[in-house]
């Protein structure tokens, strides 16, 4: 390879003179497309081959040399930064007059701050948004300040292309963000002294001021781009941003950095929040990289389409749980509409489909409801006659008090004894084995009248037997098989208390009882009635009824006060688990078919 001389090679901001070209030639020209401080874009076609392009050129007759310096460094610049989302330069010449002109790509579409105006949806904006931050961490890669990063100077195509524009005032620096020499040689020429560099509501404090700016600086005007989408209004307002006469703009004033705080009903998620205020940082150090912003935005869309596509999930289960249950599958329903529930807390339907059927069991529940149902009712069964055991074991006790008495009829008592044991033994069966069949209670209930009708025998029928009879029948009729049937154990019950009674009045068996004219009188036929002890047993077997029926009772209320207050207790907490109206978001989205 030759050697070459260094000298001789053309410098950043001129044009070696074999570029010039004739650009009526190469070009027919067609309307202006853009305009900006140094130079106008207008539409082109390359004839040589054969595709529109972008051509940029001067204003005026008799630019600066400056001027010029500064429209060939911007086209140097743009052309060393090969990246999708920069537009491509294909060349750069000198038209016949001998100002300099370089050709682009002619993209299609709108600008970011037509786009917002538009009222394009936010999710759409923040995907542009990542590949403007890529495209800036590799201008910064590559040394490159863009300094001018406003929605303006962000393009977005019309098949999803995203391109950042204008990069006339750009500069470049090193690794430590000092500017380059032949740069600083053109940020003088451009800032003539005094003015400042950037558009005003988006240049940073830093820029304002007028000091030496480095990668931060893009990042600040990210921040305020950012800002822009997520509360719908720009960070500074124009009057706070006016440059006054003196050409100098004045210090950046400090506002809230938070959008969320700014427009709270948008409801901007805390995420991207935070970030847009570190990006708003007034100290340059504090800001994140534009590759950072990227990675933690787009880390933010990926959970954002998991949040779509759960809804989406949640939806089509809704509708599969509804069909579940119309088909009378509510086991399928439930699972369908609880896995909708937890996909999506605010699923359409889902709330009010789950309460429905945890709330409303249905006429027919399903065979494992209905099993869990059976041994709920076991364990009240054994429940019940747990606690019946004692009072069988109490009535054996007070048949030696009885005895002790003066017996009258030992067949009585005796059978009494062998009537009260087999009941206790009944019982402690029940308490082991619950699952009894309704013939095995109507029995248990027939040896409970049984009972009753002896222990009337004892000390007439008409003394604590009404007691007896009232407390065995409310402890009977809560077994489950004579929930539904409380006409038979009542009937069971009364013949115990009546059929003596009948037996009596026909002279079948002695009475124990006869109408005076001052009262009625009676008499024990099992039992001698004469003497203090007599009244005291009857006293006493009367008290223990009561206190046993009380005992019951409690248990039963209280049993009953305690499932009734599970129940207001699990209605609340699913309440709040499960709204009764859950917040629609789209009333009018269809289900799938």
């Amino acid at each position: 390879m030759p050697d070459t001389d260094a000298s001789q090679a053309p410098r950043e901001g001129t044009i070696a003179a074999d570029d010039a070209t004739s650009i009526a030639g190469a070009y027919a020209m067609g309307a202006v497309i853009g305009s900006g401080g140094m130079g106008e874009v207008v539409a082109a076609f390359d004839r040589k081959v054969g595709r529109d392009v972008a051509l940029k050129r001067m204003h005026g007759d008799a630019p600066s040399r400056d001027d010029v310096a500064r429209f060939v460094r911007e086209a140097q610049i743009q052309a060393r930064l090969e990246h999708p989302a920069i537009v491509p330069v294909y060349e750069l010449g000198r038209d016949p007059a001998g100002l300099p002109y370089f050709t682009m790509k002619r993209i299609t579409g709108a600008t970011l701050d037509q786009r917002l105006a538009a009222g394009v949806s936010q999710q759409r904006l923040l995907r542009a948004f990542v590949e403007v931050c890529r495209a800036i961490e590799f201008a910064h890669s590559r040394g490159v300040v863009h300094r001018d990063l406003k929605p303006a100077n962000i393009a977005l195509g019309e098949f999803g292309e995203v391109y950042v524009l204008d990069w006339g005032v750009a500069r470049v620096v090193d690794d430590t963000d000092v500017a380059m020499p032949d740069d600083e040689l053109m940020e003088n020429a451009a800032t003539h002294g005094s003015a400042v560099v950037g558009t005003p509501g988006y240049a940073a404090p830093e820029q304002v001021a007028g000091a030496p700016v480095g990668r931060a600086a893009d990042v600040y005007a990210l921040g305020s781009v950012l800002f822009e989408i997520l509360a719908g209004e720009r960070l500074q307002t124009r009057a706070s941003t006016t440059a006054p006469s003196s050409g100098a703009a004045t210090p950046v004033p400090p506002v809230d950095p938070s959008p969320a705080s700014r427009r709270p009903e948008r409801g901007v998620a805390p995420e991207l929040d935070r970030l847009c205020a570190a990006m708003l940082a007034r100290t340059p150090a504090q800001r994140p990289n534009a590759r950072a912003v990227a990675e933690r935005i787009d880390a933010y869309l990926d959970g954002d389409r998991d949040v779509a596509h759960r809804r989406q999930l949640a939806t089509e289960l809704v509708w599969q749980a509804r069909r579940s249950l119309d088909d009378g599958h509510r086991d399928l329903a439930m699972r369908s509409a609880s896995r909708a529930l937890a996909l999506d807390p605010q699923a359409d339907g889902a709330g009010e489909l789950l309460t429905q059927l945890m709330l409303d069991p249905g006429q027919a529940p399903p065979p494992a409801v209905a099993a869990a149902q059976q041994q709920a009712d076991f364990a009240d069964i054994s429940h019940h006659a747990r606690s019946a055991i004692p009072n069988y074991l109490v009535i054996a006790a007070f048949l030696p008090i009885v005895i002790a008495n003066g017996a009258r009829s030992w067949p009585t008592i005796g059978l009494t004894a062998v009537v009260v044991i087999a009941l206790a033994a009944a019982a402690y069966r029940m308490m082991r084995d619950p699952g009894r069949s309704l013939w095995w209670m109507v029995g248990y209930a027939v040896l409970n009248s049984a009972m009753l009708a002896l222990i009337g025998r004892f000390a007439g029928a008409m003394t604590f037997v009404p007691a007896l009879v009232t407390f065995n029948t409310a402890n009977i009729v809560t077994y489950p098989q004579f929930i539904r049937r409380p006409a038979l154990l009542i009937a069971i019950m009364l013949a115990g208390f009546v059929a003596p009674f009948v037996l009596e009045l026909a002279g079948v068996v002695q009475r124990t009882w006869e109408v005076l004219p001052d009262g009625i009188a009676f008499h024990g036929a099992a039992m001698d009635m004469s003497g203090l002890a007599a009244v005291i047993t009857i006293v006493v077997a009367s008290t223990m009824t009561a206190v046993f029926a009380g005992l019951h009772s409690s248990a039963i209320g209280r049993a009953n006060r305690d499932a009734r207050l599970r129940l207001v207790a699990q209605a609340w907490h699913l309440a709040q688990l499960l709204p009764i109206s859950a917040p629609a978001r789209n009333s009018s989205q269809p289900g799938p078919a």
